[in-house]
């Protein structure tokens, strides 16, 4: 059995035993293994493997944290049991584990190393081309040759993706959950390296372009740095960039029901059906905007709404 084969029966073992709560948001974190004898120790999969199970709570009594800016659900998270080797065919044979399962993940993040720069960033994109790196086993992956082949996994897709996790948001609320004490300088990022990093990031957003769903994957880079403080750092703000996305996704769900809630008013519309007066809104001043209207111009639709004793038209399907 190959290490792509053995590393997908582990995820498969591991992820299909895990049982979602419908009330918590799930995020599976993954890290690297060792790349290459410069680093044999990767900084991606000690800060993942550090994780706890569950996002605790903020601590109250850190003057440099900020307040979060909403309401948060539980946040349970799932570290891939394992640190992923990094070679370009076990990565390709392992993503779609990660996305096809019983219990789909809402969020997931990649964490990656990227060298010895100093800062941390959240990637935008991944890329479809330009991997021409060897992994730690000296292979190369999508050929010209097998780019031709009609079963290339990413045929017809686009050479760029991007996250649908809206990144503008998310760094500020990354940054200020992030203490001055950390000293950490924390960017957005445009290009992903065409090499390992971008070549999982990739994988993963195509993958959740196949299956048509919320493209709600995240790239992180870390520096390279794998001394215990470093690692200490590099967790605290993993705990904290997964709270910001959290954070995020709760503001943007909250932004699209306030779009459609109904207003705290109601006025006149014109209901579809009988093309005559009804009315729109919170259903708390149906009233005073159709005792106003004469009996022959109100809308005559079932079923009737019961207001003090008296019956009004039903709402509108709409405000018009």
């Amino acid at each position: 059995m190959s290490e792509e084969e053995r590393e997908k029966k582990r995820s498969q073992r591991i992820m299909g035993s895990q049982i979602g709560d419908p009330d918590e948001i799930t995020v599976l974190v993954t890290g690297f293994g060792p790349f290459r004898e410069q680093y044999p120790i990767n900084p991606s999969w000690e800060i993942a493997n550090s994780l706890p199970s569950y996002l605790p709570p903020l601590r109250a009594k850190d003057p440099n944290s900020r307040h979060a800016a909403v309401v948060l659900p539980k946040v349970r998270i799932v570290v891939h049991p394992e640190a992923i080797r990094v070679n370009y065919r076990v990565v390709r044979g392992l993503v779609p584990s990660f996305h096809d399962t019983p219990q789909k993940f809402d969020i997931v993040i990649h964490i990656g190393m990227a060298g010895p720069r100093p800062f941390y960033s959240i990637e935008r994109r991944g890329h479809r081309d330009g991997y021409k790196h060897p992994d730690v086993d000296g292979e190369y992956i999508d050929g010209e040759e097998e780019r031709e082949r009609n079963d290339w996994p990413w045929r017809g897709l686009p050479e760029e993706i991007e996250t649908e996790l809206n990144l503008n948001e998310i760094l500020p609320l990354w940054q200020g959950h992030s203490s001055e004490a950390q000293e950490a300088d924390l960017r957005i990022s445009e290009d992903a390296g065409h090499f390992m990093c971008d070549f999982i990031y990739y994988s993963s957003l195509s993958e959740l372009w196949k299956l048509q769903r919320p493209r709600k994957a995240l790239f992180l880079h870390v520096p390279a740095d794998a001394s215990p403080t470093s690692i200490a750092k590099g967790r605290e703000l993993t705990l904290n960039l997964i709270r910001s996305v959290v954070e995020s996704e709760m503001i943007d769900k909250n932004k699209l029901l306030s779009e459609y809630s109904p207003p705290k008013m109601c006025k006149k519309a014109t209901c579809g059906t009988c093309k005559k007066t009804s009315w729109w809104g919170c259903g708390s001043h149906i009233q005073s905007v159709i005792d106003n209207v004469p009996e022959a111009e109100r809308c005559e639709c079932e079923p009737k709404v019961d207001v003090g004793g008296a019956s009004y038209p039903p709402m509108a399907a709409s405000p018009n």
